[in-house]
């Protein structure tokens, strides 16, 4: 049977700072940071105070007032960059059949803020612990059911194929690519709709990382806060986002003149088995990740042009990845570029491997590799080369896409330039 090949024609992204995939990959590509003071509530009592907030004015983003009070914040992200993918790829999608469309959506946390927002209006701010139903909203199952943000962008696409939520922790929105890749490959579909989407700058999300010091407390210099591989680093900053890609099954993404960004050569998960928030300093478990998605791919070691790096700016992420990297690639690990884009937007929890696979995509037809910004002090444990500060000029014809959640899921995933695998 021949090999169903699966590539990347529309891209469209919520990112912390102005919405849209253009206004991102200026932003990244200038090394520039969205992180700062939170404004979305009062943060005042918190121990860190700082987020990746994106600039989303629903209206302005073509959501209609019914829209923008039935659908919690993840699933208007999710919607817009549904749309802005759509546009950007040239799809029609009442050319194919329904049947053949399909969904994969990723996210850590589903409908966090309008459930908090309803817990507190039914609660009287936590003070009963009954409550009145008839004081709730009518969406309010909607935000319970994680299924409800794969619902809404298959209503808005007539997709009537394969639909699911990945909801593995921080890998979510790689692995909800993954999987719409497979779907791809198994012959299951021809297009899929697939990313992720979260909105964590909640309350009640921040308190969870407060309390385990997860979230850098650097609340005196919002804009440099995290700072992945720097000696100084002292946790991540949550944000916020969605990013939504158009795949499809190359023979037909050639066949209507679509634009190809980059295709998806291997991907591959795996569990460390061992502890929820804890990683093993060797890093086995990603780099078994990252050697089986190069297989997949047919791609050796040193045919990496350059790793997008998880770099959360934890000691024991950074630490874990670097090792994961030099077991995986070898001596190539020295030579290949490696930075981390979390450090201007934030860990968006189960968005951002989407907007990373995004980061990506565009790298590769830009040929730029995009920098770790806020490293000023490289930590001397951690060697290899995180392009510091400035974004770099370099031909990329494969690259890697690594993601590291709680509950020990590691992800891993090659991306090549359209050109480079030859039918």
């Amino acid at each position: 049977m021949r090999e169903r090949r699966v590539v990347i024609t529309g891209i469209g992204v919520v990112a912390p700072g102005s919405p849209g995939t253009k206004a991102f990959w200026e932003m990244i590509s200038a090394g520039r940071s969205a992180t700062r003071r939170i404004t979305a509530f009062d943060a005042s009592g918190f121990r860190s105070r700082v987020a990746a907030e994106v600039d989303f004015d629903p209206a302005r983003q073509g959501l209609t007032p019914r829209e923008i009070r039935r659908l919690d914040r993840a699933a208007q992200f999710a919607l817009v960059a549904t749309r802005e993918s759509i546009g950007d790829s040239g799809l029609e999608p009442e050319q194919f059949d329904p049947t053949r469309l399909g969904v994969s959506v990723g996210t850590a946390v589903g409908c966090t803020v309008r459930l908090e927002e309803e817990y507190v209006v039914l609660s009287d701010g936590g003070r009963d612990w009954l409550v009145d139903h008839d004081y709730t909203s009518p969406h309010l199952p909607d935000y319970y059911v994680p299924s409800s943000l794969a619902a809404e962008v298959a209503w808005e696409v007539n997709g009537q194929g394969p639909a699911a939520v990945v909801s593995a922790g921080c890998t979510s929105g790689l692995d909800s690519v993954g999987h719409a890749c497979q779907l791809i490959r198994e012959g299951r579909a021809d297009v899929m709709l697939a990313g992720g989407t979260d909105a964590p700058i909640t309350p009640i999300t921040v308190a969870c990382f407060d309390a385990i010091k997860a979230t850098s407390p650097r609340n005196d210099d919002p804009g440099t806060a995290l700072r992945p591989f720097d000696r100084t680093r002292n946790g991540f900053v949550l944000g916020e986002g969605a990013a939504m890609l158009v795949l499809e099954e190359l023979s037909s993404a050639r066949a209507r003149g679509a634009r190809i960004y980059a295709e998806i050569a291997g991907f591959a998960s795996r569990s460390n088995a061992y502890h929820m928030t804890g990683l093993k300093a060797d890093g086995a478990e990603l780099a078994s990740a990252v050697t089986a998605a190069l297989a997949e791919g047919r791609l050796n070691a040193d045919d990496i042009d350059y790793v997008n790096a998880h770099g959360t700016a934890t000691k024991q992420n950074d630490r874990h990845e670097t090792a994961a990297v030099k077991t995986s690639l070898g001596a190539h690990a020295y030579r290949t570029p490696m930075s981390s884009i979390k450090s201007m937007v934030g860990h968006s929890l189960g968005a951002i491997g989407s907007i990373e696979i995004a980061a990506c995509a565009l790298a590769i037809g830009q040929g730029v590799v995009p920098p770790t910004a806020n490293l000023t002090e490289p930590d001397p444990e951690l060697d290899l080369d995180y392009v510091p500060l400035e974004a770099r000029e370099k031909r990329l014809s494969a690259v890697l896409t690594v993601g590291s959640g709680f509950g020990g899921f590691q992800s891993a995933m090659a991306l090549t330039h359209s050109e480079r695998r030859q039918p």
